[in-house]
């Protein structure tokens, strides 16, 4: 988001909450600002935007991540006496964030999705244990809460065993899971379509494929690329229709090897790190939703080019060297997209320092690791990558 308002020369000023973010190093960035962790303190993240509003008044303010976005929709009337407010309205924030409602959603509508069950009891396991097969999904109502706690998006279970200890995980700390079936697929299977919208303005619309996931299967992509997939415009437009949502958003999809359908995974309402990919084929989201909120002007479409790569080459290849060293042959494939037309998740020559210092929240994370398994201590607290 810096470096795409940034490049349209426009001050950007960045509210954060953790003390490894990269995006605090940008040459783009004109202002960094500690806040409270609106997860952990919400009335002090917005007690905070409070007190910054008089000396930015009538900026537009994006949320960036999935717990910025929920305090900011809870209390958009209060902020919008000083910001433009660039979040949906509460109840809409709640039903892209809580997945069962989004799920209700899509089955009411006729958008395919995986089958799907909220689970409120250790009971309700033994008692739905044969509407889904293993293996199948355990996965959280909150991603973002279950990512920050335990470093992962959802759990592959195989049994009754394995269901009934990723429910008592995430019970234990307040989170309840949903019992998923499993679509089958490798991870070329996703696809994003992302979409500014505006009522009374076509959308403007993007889609991308993804190439591979780290960790694979139920990590976050590590290489994502433009093309043109139509299947997934009628899908995704009906559901974004019935949430009445206007705005950016990005709608994650997997084709479903079994009846070749497209399934709605799940639909986010913030910024991320692939927005640099619209970027690279000439669409700049974050400045359409910058003039949209300041001046009410409405974003145009723009024909993008296909096959260009987003890559997060830190992940993708700290995960893949290993499988290289063990099968060199499989190199070429890897290699392809670094010999395509791409852009870097964080490296940029033009704005080097965020790869800077996410590879030292890397190496202190790696350090911190090492001490505990060593039995010493790290000697201070790491910082999370």
């Amino acid at each position: 988001v810096a470096r795409s308002l940034g490049s349209a020369a426009i001050p950007v000023v960045l509210m954060r909450y953790r003390d490894d973010d990269i995006a605090q190093a940008s040459r783009f960035v004109t202002r960094s600002i500690r806040v409270p962790h609106p997860g952990d303190d919400e009335p002090g993240f917005i007690a905070a935007l409070e007190r910054l509003g008089p000396s930015v008044e009538g900026s537009p303010l994006l949320p960036a991540s999935d717990e910025t976005l929920l305090a900011v929709a809870r209390h958009r009337d209060r902020l919008s006496r000083w910001y433009r407010v660039a979040a949906p309205a509460e109840a809409q924030a709640n039903r892209i964030i809580m997945k069962e409602h989004t799920y209700a959603l899509a089955d009411e509508i006729g958008v395919p999705a995986p089958r799907t069950m909220l689970v409120a009891s250790e009971e309700d396991l033994e008692r739905h244990r044969d509407r889904f097969p293993f293996p199948c999904l355990a996965k959280p109502s909150q991603s973002h809460r279950y990512q920050d706690l335990f470093g992962r998006k959802m759990v592959r279970v195989t049994g009754m065993d394995e269901l009934a200890a990723a429910y008592r995980e995430a019970a234990g700390v307040g989170l309840e899971i949903m019992l998923q079936e499993l679509i089958p697929g490798d991870d070329r299977s996703g696809v994003n379509y992302i979409a500014y919208r505006v009522p009374g303005s076509p959308p403007v619309e993007f889609t991308a494929a993804k190439v591979r996931l780290t960790p694979p299967s139920f990590g976050p992509p590590s290489v994502v690329v433009s093309r043109d997939i139509p299947e997934v415009l009628g899908p995704a437009r009906r559901l974004l229709d019935a949430l009445g949502y206007e705005g950016f958003s990005c709608t994650e999809f997997k084709l479903d090897a079994r009846d070749g359908t497209y399934k709605l995974m799940e639909v986010n309402g913030r910024f991320n790190l692939s927005s640099l990919l619209m970027l690279r084929c000439g669409l700049n989201f974050p400045l359409m939703a910058y003039r949209h909120h300041l001046f009410d002007e409405a974003p145009s479409a723009a024909d993008s080019p296909q096959g260009i790569h987003w890559i997060d080459g830190t992940k993708d290849i700290a995960y893949a060297l290993p499988q290289l060293v063990r099968h060199p042959t499989r190199i070429g494939a890897f290699t392809e997209p670094y010999r395509r037309p791409h852009v870097f998740a964080v490296f940029d020559r033009d704005d080097p320092r965020p790869l800077v210092v996410r590879y030292r929240n890397l190496v202190g994370r790696g350090w911190a690791t090492m001490m505990r398994k060593l039995g010493g201590s790290p000697g201070g607290r790491a910082a999370r990558a």
